[in-house]
């Protein structure tokens, strides 16, 4: 009996000091993502950027920083994790693979908001379709047509030619 609870003593001796360390990593890295978070809205309020690419942005690189967290809180345990970043990897590639029409009209939605070839209240003609832009969001474009609401993927008005009429 004595013989286990110095065991039990000598282990969390040992392993206090890297749960502890895990902890503090894991609460920096949370902070450090609110903080860019923050910081990148605060940028794109000042840059007068679109409201959606600044979200995007900002939740992306929030995201990307936790699971840096994460990635490093496991190897910082004693755990290896080279499968884990490898596996993300191929993660990733099998999700962009199925994803890639969202994924296409995602960034296709973001080169719209940045390059601004139309705006909303314009009257526009793509793939036999005419209307006036009611709503440009990071996925389609809104068009109202005679009381009709029209949805173009925003990766088709990224590709095909577009006519501003007024």
């Amino acid at each position: 009996m004595e013989n286990s609870a110095q065991y039990l003593v000598y282990l969390s001796a040992l392993w206090m000091p890297k749960v502890i360390g895990v902890a503090v990593l894991l609460i920096v890295f949370f902070i450090l993502a609110k903080l860019m978070k923050r910081i990148i809205n605060n940028a794109a309020g000042r840059l007068k950027l679109d409201e959606n690419i600044a979200s995007l942005l900002a939740r992306t690189s929030s995201i990307a920083l936790t699971v840096f967290g994460v990635v490093t809180a496991l190897g910082t345990l004693g755990i290896n994790v080279s499968a884990l970043v490898a596996g993300l990897g191929l993660t990733g590639f099998a999700l962009g693979f199925a994803l890639k029409d969202s994924i296409s009209n995602l960034l296709s939605g973001i080169l719209i908001l940045l390059y601004q070839p139309f705006e909303t209240g314009n009257r526009i003609r793509i793939a036999g379709y005419e209307g006036i832009v009611v709503a440009i969001d990071l996925r389609y474009t809104k068009l109202e047509s005679e009381g009709n609401n029209i949805l173009i993927p925003n990766s088709k008005l990224f590709t095909d030619p577009i006519m501003i009429i007024s």
